[in-house]
């Protein structure tokens, strides 16, 4: 890296004034490898999870429980995406949240790798806490090392931020879970553990790099805000444990204890927080107009995500049971499918970026509507792919692994027109009041999608099955062609923005 950093000509006191990293700030370096050390440990254990689940040298459970489980882990990370913004906006500030969350995240990964059932869901745990509080506050530095958002660098310095989380998610199963699958489930746990310790060294070393900012605290918790926080954390805590205490000693105690309720809070907050924020009473017309065609975009992106993260836990189990994992002859471990999507990402990412630039030369660039319609449809498309593979196995046979790469492609390409186009709308379409939470609010619509897929799980729903693929495909479909079709009047609930 230290041959991209050149002398730089702005005014001295910027932050990255002496050097640059890639004509940008400094500390984007700093972040640049903290987040490509976080998302290769997150990655790496993502990819090893559902796996571990079933494998009978890990913990030998159902099809459905590990997709319930790795369904519920994954809601958790983005619902609890609001909270960790929270605590760096009230309580530690950003740079300290970030740096207590790479430690926990590092624990939770050690916890995982100790040979013992009992912890594992501890340190499933952990990571979900530690990646939540990390998520928003680290994009938040990235914004505060350029001037504003007038700063011409600014886009550019958030793709290369991007970039980053893709090298990480492209790294990660080709090493942890090539370790993982073939020398021992724990060891690669333990390396992802070994990959979040580096981007936390990197961090703390480099943090003398970022502005100023990230250490203060935007709004910091009143003394008698802090005594009431504290209050009600303990009483729902109290309630918790007294009531799994129950639970536990009166023998009723299952998995779905904790699966369910979890499930459950994953659909219903989101919907609780678009009603608190739809009925806010200081919201304009306009605004609220605004709310009413975000909405149709955020259940949307909840059907889309519930279908495309399946591509880590039903693709991916599938593909361990019933896929020629081999190309050419050559067996590959069944991990590695989840490195298509990254690479696919950096390598189409710059072509799509192109397309939209040229067609908009031409005043012909597809509407935000339309490319997130076409999205979900394309999601669609890729579970009704999924059919051929499905139907090859029913017969006896290994499917070929390049229809789970095809699988994976289509996908890709319709995360390139929905998930790119759900953040600018996001930001676009928040009420002012509400301006600083709308990330976390679109994060949600992941939360929701996710929790959905748990609670099929867990309502013993085979996701696997060819007449649920069928009716997911169709669902994701139709819902994008209702998009379209009712597009002239979201288009004139969204105002001016387009």
């Amino acid at each position: 890296m230290a041959s991209s950093l050149t002398k730089d000509s702005v005014s001295p006191g910027t932050p990255g004034s002496e050097k640059t990293f890639f004509g940008h700030p400094r500390g984007l370096a700093t972040l640049f490898m903290t987040e490509m050390w976080e998302r290769f440990s997150y990655y790496g254990m993502r990819a090893l999870l559902p796996l571990y689940l079933v494998a009978p040298g890990g913990l030998g459970l159902s099809a459905g429980t590990a997709t319930a489980i790795y369904s519920v882990y994954l809601s958790l990370v983005y619902l609890l995406a609001m909270p960790g913004g929270w605590f760096g906006d009230r309580v530690w500030g950003p740079r300290k949240t970030v740096a207590v969350a790479g430690g926990i995240i590092m624990l939770g990964h050690l916890t995982l790798a100790l040979p013992y059932s009992g912890t594992f869901y501890g340190g499933l745990g952990l990571v979900a806490i530690g990646s939540g509080l990390l998520k928003a506050n680290i994009s938040t530095m990235v914004g505060q090392l350029y001037k504003g958002p007038d700063d011409p660098r600014r886009d550019g310095g958030f793709t290369v931020f991007y970039m980053g989380i893709n090298l990480g998610a492209f790294a990660a199963p080709l090493t942890i879970g090539t370790i993982g699958e073939n020398v021992n489930w724990h060891l690669g746990f333990a390396l992802a553990a070994l990959g979040m310790g580096l981007g936390l060294t990197q961090f703390l070393l480099g943090t003398r790099h970022l502005d100023a900012r990230s250490s203060v605290v935007p709004k910091p918790l009143s003394a008698e805000e802090k005594a009431s926080t504290l209050r009600k954390a303990a009483l729902w805590a109290g309630v918790a444990v007294v009531a799994y205490a129950i639970i536990g000693f009166s023998g009723l105690y299952t998995l779905n204890w904790i699966l369910v309720p979890l499930t459950l809070l994953g659909v219903i907050i989101p919907v609780m927080v678009l009603a608190r924020i739809k009925r806010d009473k200081d919201l304009d017309r306009t605004e609220q107009s605004k709310m009413s065609a975000y909405i149709w975009f955020f259940v949307a992106a909840a059907v889309f995500w519930m279908i495309y993260d399946q591509g880590g836990s039903t693709l991916s189990i599938f593909a361990d049971s019933s896929a020629e994992n081999s190309v050419l002859g050559w067996d590959f471990p069944v991990s590695w499918y989840q490195s298509v999507n990254p690479i696919l990402i950096m390598a189409l990412a710059p072509v799509f970026a192109w397309i939209w630039l040229a067609l908009n030369r031409r005043g012909k660039e597809p509407s935000t509507i339309v490319k997130f319609s076409s999205g979900l449809v394309l999601v669609g498309v890729s579970f009704f792919l999924f059919l051929a593979p499905l139907s090859i196995a029913d017969g006896g046979h290994k499917a070929a692994a390049l229809w789970l790469v095809a699988i994976y492609f289509v996908q890709t390409v319709g995360e390139l027109l929905l998930s790119p186009v759900g953040l600018s709308v996001t930001t676009k379409m928040a009420p002012a009041k509400y301006a600083s939470q709308m990330m976390g609010v679109w994060f949600l619509a992941v939360t929701a999608g996710d929790a959905t897929t748990g609670l099929l799980s867990t309502a013993g729903v085979d996701l696997d099955k060819t007449g649920i693929v069928a009716l997911e495909a169709t669902l994701a479909v139709v819902a994008g062609f209702a998009v379209w079709m009712y597009r002239n009047k979201v288009k004139s609930l969204m105002g001016d923005v387009r």
